[in-house]
């Protein structure tokens, strides 16, 4: 005889609550859902006990919900009254027990599991709901580490979709627009997550959707870099506000094998690096604490240290040849461009601002005063001596224009656009 069937005696043990306890993916997006409440309208699938029943619609075009479960066990395993989830992590309850280490059994008769779940409401009245699940608060490092890489806490509203019309696979459905199910083929019809038991996902017995995240969990690892130089770890997220020494760190790597060295740099990019003596013992810590280390409750990540790149040379500082005069060239970025006009030498005259690219124009220097200038410079008198202009005197009216039609062949001069004609 079930505890739905008994007598009046017995109804104290029923269920009767004012709110489901509820994930935020089953709850929906909608902030304003309605729900229907109604008073022992099923038997827990669980306990067979009478429970307050809730019936809600999530969103648009999403199939109407219901809780399957009584609140009580939904609270002494932690998990969402409609899809039997962790509410902490969003994992299944096998997973969730694998790597807590968790085992909790309830009496299988149905006397013994109505007077168990009593003591464990009243166990559930005086704690804060967390008391009893054994294990579930202890610090499992290794454990909680893996449930953090797995967990789901953003919630995933396809799941309240509605399911795949039957009759439309087979060809049979007249309701067409209004036929509250979804119209599209299955992707594999003999999908094992598509037959699965309440029973067995709330204890955590063969569930297909919990094996296939573990095998999933399994291939998840760390390969080694090629480089058989690198024996050095880099541990990230390690926040200066955690107040993690080096002695914590070493605690975390020593079992491993002989550590080299490590550097902390907490403070400037939030981690560390752990360098061993054999590239063996680095690659042990890599495959055990990958994904797995945690440090005073706070989970680190655990990656191969890449190895330094060569310094890239200061384009400002580079000792490239004075290629300036070649057809072509093309500034380094960020270069100081050298000086176009070549420094004098000492003991040498300057030269005559004709040579200067810089000037847009000079003075015109007197022919006579020109031909000095070179006979000073190149000492050739014969060489010299072609280009010493005729004696005499130009006209004082003479304009620009036939000066410098009479000057010598060979000899450089200019025009500066503010001067005077013939003005020396």
């Amino acid at each position: 005889m079930t505890a739905k069937n008994t007598g009046l005696g017995n109804r104290q043990a029923w269920e009767q609550t004012e709110f489901p306890v509820l994930c935020e993916t089953c709850l929906g997006e909608n902030p304003y859902v309605r729900m229907t409440k109604t008073n022992y309208g099923d038997a827990c699938k669980i306990c067979d006990r009478p429970y307050t029943v809730f019936r809600w619609c999530p969103g648009h075009k999403m199939r109407f919900k219901r809780t399957e479960v009584c609140q009580t066990c939904a609270k002494l395993k932690n998990v969402c009254q409609t899809c039997l989830l962790d509410l902490e992590y969003g994992l299944p309850v096998q997973v969730r027990d694998k790597y807590l280490q968790m085992d909790q059994k309830a009496p299988t008769s149905d006397v013994n599991r109505e007077y168990w779940i009593q003591n464990q409401e009243k166990m559930l009245a005086n704690s804060n709901g967390l008391q009893t699940l054994e294990g579930y608060s202890a610090p499992q490092k290794s454990g909680r580490a893996m449930l953090e890489m797995l967990a789901r806490r953003k919630p995933n509203f396809k799941r309240n979709l509605p399911h795949i019309c039957s009759f439309w696979v087979k060809g049979d459905c007249k309701r067409g627009d209004l036929c509250p199910y979804r119209h599209e083929m299955p992707s594999d019809p003999n999908d094992p997550l598509s037959n699965q038991n309440m029973k067995d996902r709330y204890y955590g017995n063969s569930d297909p959707v919990a094996e296939k995240m573990l095998g999933h969990a399994k291939t998840m690892s760390l390969e080694p870099p090629e480089d058989q130089n690198i024996k050095s770890l880099y541990i990230g997220g390690l926040q200066p506000e955690f107040d993690i020494t080096e002695h914590d760190i070493r605690g975390s790597f020593y079992e491993f094998g002989e550590i080299s060295r490590v550097t902390m740099l907490a403070e400037k990019s939030a981690c560390a690096f752990v360098e061993f003596a054999t590239r063996d013992a680095a690659e042990r810590a890599a495959q055990s604490l990958y994904n797995r280390l945690s440090i005073k409750d706070h989970l680190l990540r655990v990656l191969w240290a890449k190895p330094k790149r060569p310094k890239t040379q200061d384009p400002s500082s580079s000792s490239l040849p004075n290629l300036t005069g070649m057809p072509g060239f093309v500034p380094v970025p960020g270069a100081k461009m050298p000086s176009l006009q070549p420094p004098p030498q000492q003991g040498a005259k300057p030269a005559y601002p004709s040579m200067d690219p810089m000037r847009v124009g000079t003075k015109m220097m007197d022919p006579m005063q020109q031909y000095e200038k070179m006979a000073a410079e190149f000492g050739d008198p014969e060489l010299v001596s072609k280009h010493k202009p005729s004696s005499g005197k130009r006209n004082a009216g003479t304009s620009g224009e036939t000066a410098s039609k009479k000057k010598p062949q060979g000899l450089v001069t200019s025009y500066d656009s503010d001067s005077d004609d013939g003005d020396e």
